[in-house]
């Protein structure tokens, strides 16, 4: 069933309609009218309806709609009993979008498209008993996170969670490729193979030889990235496969890399669904700072000379040698030609995303090396290349990744009647999702889950969450608000993440080197002039209901992890989820909104509108989009949670075509239209503030359409009582 089969539909012009102002005001009511009509004439006339529970869950099973071992691992009582408390609560959509966004991309249908196959509820409850891997308690405990909205996993295992043909559960896959057509063969086959499961994928081509050396591999990296996107897309049978090549700056191709992604490219080395990221490391930053000429260094040349792959060689420390190596190709290259080239592609496509590696390593507790990241810049684990026989067989596996990935929903979590239990839940649920993942045919990520068991807890609704509060984003409360927060997630998960280590009697490889277990992680929390407690009255407000944990716990929480060691190398990254984001009608990751109604271009259908979360006479005031905000501010905030957090934060930079003065000062006595030198200052900005990664640029000129109810000063036309 596509949704522009059915007849005599009135919710795409209802919610179109949201976006007319009527009498200078947000016509909201009309987006309540558009809900209820999508679920009278769409969902209510094309669900199947079943006589029983059991009914329906035979059906499934029989028809392999559903994973039967999945099932069969609880008495039917108890499944009935789950329905039963999940019924009995209230669980409703509170946006047009949020209905349209779970049946269009989550909701179980049949194999012709007809009819949908469950409710939220159902959803719902097949999630928790995926999560729970028979743990009746646990799965009892998931639902109740997940009605209440305070835990939603990501995406693709929200999606495929119990389900008959599945796919995989994890995302988040980085992968490192050698300098050698092997390596480069088999990349492309542990493509097909992730195109096939699902899931984004990134790729590390920085070891690969460039296109002005004589090797084997001299065809450049212009023509793997054409291989990868081609891989890509070739089996995509759910269209969820997205991926991201890597390259670091001091690599000889940096320039072609780039212009893959340029309007002036030449048509046939543009890519057209591959997204691309650059690795920088400090010392760019510190030439750039000097306008100082850069050397581009042969990948094969550094390999011979010193032993191991160039992306493990630390440019930073390492830079100088090189220069004066003899035995080693270089060329040069000016510093600011390369960052204006950076920040010219950046408002040309929004790519590439900024990978700050030497930023990440530092704050690295695990003993190994950071070499790249995924397609939201979030994930932040040690990394190490393969390495293959002349037949394709492994010498050794190296080390890539996946990730177990969900987030909290922090207004719901901090209405939570048990913010450490509601965490271990969500900790739990998604580490049994990461011990069952099928990876058989990707053995160097099948290794790397069963080493590090990562996770990936993130945070969505912080905006919504701060206008509900009557706060103004990037006020030194929220500042302060996010920095404990994130403080509680992260004292949680390694609560939780001690607690598996100790009843599984295992913990991630490479445990007894890391800086958990000798007790130099904590040190941070165990400063008496800096404890992680409320400042302000306003905050302290806010967390009245919520116990913070004090000196004497990291004390103990410390003792507890040296001895019992952590289950998971990694717990935490802040991805962008739009989708899930959408659904649960809360603000997308940490950033503001991008309007107070969004407009969102979706194929087939056309621009459809979501108004803010809770958007309201009473908190539009606290709603000020991305593009109205001075994004240093935004930094700061992510800068106050990646202090707590292990691994990344995907932060998009979003900014006018025309850049105010009054809230870039730099821009006084100059134009006020964007320039690439507007961006290259916040991207030093968020490397001087301690951020890991940006994802990217989103720019908003006048052209991009219709502001409509954007230009309104009030919101609701008639009091919305619902």
């Amino acid at each position: 069933m596509t949704l522009l089969d059915l007849k005599n539909t009135t919710y795409f012009d209802l919610n179109r309609d949201l976006n007319i102002p009527l009498d200078d005001q947000i016509n909201l009511p009309t987006d309540r009218d558009a809900l209820n009509a999508f679920l009278e004439q769409n969902v209510a006339p094309n669900t199947m309806t079943f006589a029983s529970l059991r009914n329906r869950f035979n059906y499934l099973i029989d028809n392999d709609y559903l994973d039967a071992d999945c099932i069969n691992q609880y008495d039917f009582a108890f499944i009935t009993s789950l329905y039963d408390y999940l019924n009995s609560q209230s669980y409703h959509f509170q946006s047009f979008m949020a209905a349209y966004t779970f049946y269009t991309n989550f909701a179980l249908k049949t194999r012709d498209g007809q009819q949908y196959l469950e409710t939220p509820i159902d959803h719902l409850a097949l999630v928790a008993l995926a999560g729970a891997n028979g743990d009746e308690h646990l799965a009892m405990d998931c639902a109740d996170e997940l009605l209440h909205r305070r835990f939603q996993p990501a995406a693709t295992p929200f999606k495929n969670a119990g389900r008959h043909d599945k796919g995989t559960l994890l995302s988040g896959f980085t992968l490192q490729i050698a300098n050698d057509l092997n390596s480069i063969g088999r990349a492309l086959n542990t493509t097909l193979q992730l195109s096939e499961l699902g899931g984004d994928v990134s790729f590390n081509l920085t070891n690969i030889s460039s296109s002005k050396e004589a090797t084997s591999t001299s065809g450049g990296i212009v023509g793997i990235m054409q291989l990868i996107e081609g891989s890509l897309n070739y089996p995509r049978p759910t269209g969820d496969t997205a991926g991201v090549a890597y390259l670091n700056v001091f690599h000889p191709d940096i320039l072609t890399f780039l212009a893959t992604k340029q309007d002036t490219a030449d048509t046939q080395a543009r890519l057209k669904s591959l997204a691309i990221g650059i690795i920088v490391p400090d010392l760019f930053y510190e030439l750039c700072r000097a306008d100082m000429t850069m050397y581009c260094f042969s990948p094969a040349d550094v390999a011979r000379e010193y032993g191991v792959p160039f992306s493990e060689i630390n440019l930073s420390d390492e830079y100088d040698a090189l220069v004066q190596n003899p035995q080693i190709q270089k060329w040069p290259l000016q510093s600011r030609d390369l960052e204006s080239k950076i920040s010219q592609c950046q408002q040309e496509s929004g790519m590439p995303y900024i990978v700050n590696i030497d930023t990440a390593n530092k704050a690295n507790p695990i003993d190994g090396q950071i070499l790249l990241s995924d397609l939201g810049t979030s994930s932040f684990q040690i990394q190490a290349t393969p390495e293959l026989t002349a037949n394709q067989d492994y010498l050794n596996l190296g080390r890539d990744n996946a990730t177990s990935r969900a987030a909290t929903n922090v207004g719901a979590l901090m209405a939570s009647p048990d913010f450490g239990h509601s965490v271990e839940t969500m900790v739990r649920a998604m580490t049994n999702v990461s011990d069952q993942a099928a990876l058989a045919a990707i053995p160097t990520v099948a290794a790397g889950n069963q080493a590090t068991h990562t996770l990936g807890l993130s945070a969505m609704g912080l905006h919504s969450y701060f206008a509900s509060q009557h706060l103004q984003y990037g006020a030194p409360e929220t500042l302060e608000f996010t920095n404990l927060y994130f403080m509680l997630l992260n004292y949680w998960t390694l609560m939780a993440s001690t607690k598996l280590a100790h009843d599984r009697h295992q913990t991630f490889t490479g445990f007894e080197n890391s800086d958990y277990a000798s007790g130099v992680y904590f040190e941070r929390y165990l400063d008496p002039k800096a404890p992680c407690q409320p400042q302000s009255n306003t905050v302290k407000q806010l967390f009245k209901h919520i116990t913070l944990p004090t000196i004497a716990d990291w004390q103990a929480l410390q003792q507890r992890v040296m001895q019992d060691g952590l289950y998971h190398q990694n717990r935490l990254a802040v991805t962008a989820d739009t989708t899930t984001a959408i659904m649960n009608d809360t603000t997308v990751a940490l950033s503001p909104i991008a309007n107070r109604v969004t407009a969102y271009q979706l194929p087939a259908v056309g621009k459809l509108y979501y108004p803010a979360p809770g958007l309201s006479n009473d908190t539009l005031p606290y709603y000020v989009a991305a593009y109205d905000t001075d994004m240093r501010q935004v930094i700061q905030i992510y800068a106050a949670a990646q202090a707590h957090v292990d691994q990344g934060l995907a932060l998009p930079l979003r900014l006018r075509a025309t850049c105010s003065p009054e809230l870039y000062d730099w821009k006084r006595g100059h134009s006020d239209q964007l320039s690439t030198r507007d961006l290259s200052i916040l991207r030093h900005y968020a490397h001087k503030a301690g951020l890991k990664s940006l994802y990217g640029v989103q720019i908003l000129t006048e052209t991009d359409g219709e502001f409509g109810a954007n230009q309104c000063t009030s919101c609701l036309m008639v009091p919305d009582e619902h």
